[in-house]
């Protein structure tokens, strides 16, 4: 399991994993498997397993702090196991007779479970003696399920009996996790076709569409119009100075778009003849902020000086439940001065001409951008559409704020 981490961290900080969806997907496989390796103790062991997944998330976070999506994975998955060690606890205390009308104190054994978290215990009771809601009736979920008791006169024969429940109930977490992660793994692998589903409801015939980046989500999204036969132009922004614009570009052009590739100063220039601005994101803060690679916000400030609907698309796995403003958030990094000038040319200027010894002229070569809320129009995920003030409430169907700051329990 360290061996399987390590590995991962080490490809973390030398940045050999580009992308927030192939982050996303294997942090959420190497978590995995760290789950399935994790050996658990009989008592608490959905807080044992909370600790462990801290401590490696604490981990993979710090090799790569800028890639948020690193740390949305862990608190994803730390927020299913909370919920499973829940729903266990719901099933245990139910089968236990744990109910408004039990008057039975003897059916209630403290040994019966141990091996669940008192938090869990109490949320379960809570669950247990709360009316079911309006969702569970339409999913015919069932809030408890019976577990038959049986009794045993002899003492070896009932301590067999619980040590083979708290095996049970160990299997029974690390299954139920397991299953999720690979649901949540899933997800994150087929975000692009259901945000691409929805791309005929927002693009319509002889529509210009502005976009900028070479996001692979744009580029579903946009090609899943062009197959409903919706007829209209892509003007992309060349994304100076890695010109991520040009790869878009061709892929739109393979796919039988017509495109136009535009300079990013002339967006201001164009942004009247445009219909509608598509793009994708890095990360969707908690806030509704966004994220998203350098010159973004010049096109969005273009955008709403036009009245020119400024539309994101971005997967649940990059919506992330921190501030701009948290300390933990790293919101840029500099990439190097190569990709803006060439030694060669300008070795004279970089010079070291002054007597403090700093160099004459410095390179700020910065990758993102941040569009504050107020400047996006609509979010589409493969959830649907939403406003940019229900951003929070989204994201905190996703996350446990006991999750927010990813550290593990310090050994007192």
């Amino acid at each position: 399991m360290n061996a399987l981490v390590n590995e991962f961290i080490i490809k973390l900080k030398k940045r050999k994993i580009e992308g927030s969806k192939t982050t996303a997907k294997l942090t959420a496989e190497v978590l995995r498997s760290c789950i399935s390796q994790q050996r658990l103790p009989q008592t608490n062991q959905a807080d044992a397993l909370i600790d462990a997944i801290r401590g490696i998330g604490e981990k993979l976070i710090a090799a790569n702090p800028v890639e948020l999506a690193v740390g949305n994975i862990v608190r994803r998955v730390l927020n299913i196991i909370r919920e499973e060690d829940v729903s266990l606890t719901a099933a245990a205390v139910g089968g236990l007779g744990i109910s408004a009308g039990s008057d039975d104190e003897d059916d209630v054994k403290p040994d019966d479970h141990q091996g669940l978290s008192a938090a869990a215990v109490a949320a379960a009771a809570r669950n247990t003696l709360r009316p079911p809601s309006l969702q569970t009736l339409l999913e015919d979920i069932p809030q408890s399920t019976a577990v038959p008791r049986t009794s045993s006169s002899g003492g070896d024969s009932e301590g067999k009996s619980k040590s083979a429940d708290k095996n049970s109930t160990s299997k029974k977490l690390k299954h139920n996790v397991i299953e999720a992660v690979n649901e949540l793994i899933q997800d994150i692998a087929t975000c692009h076709e259901q945000i691409a589903e929805q791309a005929v409801e927002h693009i319509h015939h002889n529509e210009v569409i502005l976009t900028l980046g070479n996001s692979r989500t744009v580029m579903e999204f946009l090609c899943a119009a062009k197959e409903k036969k919706r007829s209209f132009r892509v003007f992309v922004a060349e994304g100076a100075p890695r010109y991520q614009g040009h790869a878009l570009a061709k892929e739109l052009v393979a796919r039988g778009l017509q495109t136009t590739v535009i300079t990013d100063s002339a967006v201001f220039a164009i942004i009247s003849r445009v219909n509608m601005v598509v793009v994708g994101a890095h990360t969707v803060m908690a806030n509704g902020g966004v994220i998203a690679p350098v010159g973004m916000n010049m096109v969005a400030l273009a955008a709403q000086r036009h009245a020119v609907p400024f539309v994101v698309l971005a997967g649940t796995h990059k919506l992330c439940p921190l501030y701009p403003h948290n300390p933990e958030v790293l919101l840029n990094e500099l990439k190097s001065p190569a990709e803006l000038l060439d030694f060669g040319e300008f070795s004279d200027c970089l010079d070291f001409g002054s007597s403090s010894g700093s160099p004459l002229l410095h390179v700020v070569n910065p990758a993102f951008d941040y569009v504050p809320p107020n400047l996006v129009s609509l979010f589409i995920t493969d959830t649907g559409g939403h406003n940019a003030s229900f951003m929070y409430r989204l994201i905190a169907d996703y996350y446990s704020a006991d999750d927010i700051v990813v550290k593990q329990k310090s050994i007192s």
